[in-house]
């Protein structure tokens, strides 16, 4: 994949319904979720139907900055493949009933062309398809640095209450959302969880965050997100600088532009 291309690709937006960012629980790695998103960025606004979509081996290490050269990633893709297909998501109707949702059907791999075909499960169809309003959109780009397997999950949820500036959530609550309920502790969750979140979403993202603790007594009860987009281009180069300190261009070439970043601006 050129660099243009590779460019292109990376700035893919990544459309869900807020139900299924705000009302929902589940468990994915890093990997996985960086599988789910690539699939989304291949759905067109027009499309009725949820399509076999095809994930090039050697273009998904490219676009998330994986070194592609590594016979390890054939088998670590699998996997992750395989962990999506095993999990299913739990999500809140608007009738107050939970039910199950799968994340993909049967994958298809073929090993000599490097290509894995996946279609989503039939049930994300209206969390992803046709969203007309109560949805969040953002650009797969600012989720490419990221390492924490909580720090994409956060920074979508945020990203979807970007536009009411705060958002409260009860802290057990918040962790069952993330499923991190092995944190008891509050200070384990906080270290674990939330700094290193709060850390890659202000170095890698499109919104600025903050938080702050309301306590019960003497235990840590809930937490308040300050969510600040930014519009300063100097915050938002300087974004793309962090981002791409930590993704790796195949071709070595550094001198792509960011998503809404032009020299002539």
């Amino acid at each position: 994949m050129d660099d243009k291309k590779m460019a292109l690709v990376r700035e893919y937006r990544i459309v869900k319904h807020n139900q299924i960012i705000q009302r929902s629980r589940y468990a994915l790695s890093t990997q996985e979720q960086k599988i789910v998103l690539y699939l989304i960025t291949k759905i067109r606004p027009d499309d009725t139907e949820l399509d076999l979509y095809e994930l090039k081996i050697k273009d998904f290490c490219e676009v998330c900055g994986i070194d592609e050269t590594s016979g390890k990633n054939y088998w670590d893709l699998k996997k992750a493949v395989k962990g999506l297909a095993d999990k299913s998501i739990w999500v809140t109707l608007d009738n107050g009933l939970e039910t199950i949702v799968r994340w993909i059907e049967r994958p298809y791999i073929d090993r000599k062309s490097g290509t894995i075909k996946i279609k989503l499960d039939e049930l994300m169809r209206p969390y992803l398809l046709q969203l007309k309003e109560h949805f969040t959109a953002y650009n797969l780009y600012y989720t490419l640095a990221m390492k924490s397997k909580y720090s994409i999950r956060i920074y979508e949820l945020l990203k979807s209450y970007e536009n009411l500036s705060e958002c409260e959530f009860e802290i057990e609550e918040l962790k069952k959302m993330l499923s991190a309920e092995k944190y008891g502790m509050y200070k384990d969750f906080r270290v674990k969880v939330i700094d290193i979140a709060v850390r890659e979403i202000n170095d890698f993202s499109d919104i600025s965050i903050a938080y702050r603790i309301q306590k019960k007594g003497k235990k840590a009860d809930k937490i308040r997100f300050k969510v600040t987009p930014k519009t300063a281009m100097k915050d938002r180069v300087e974004t793309f600088k962090n981002i791409e300190r930590h993704i790796n261009y195949g071709s070595g070439n550094q001198d792509l532009t960011a998503p809404g970043i032009s020299e002539n601006k």
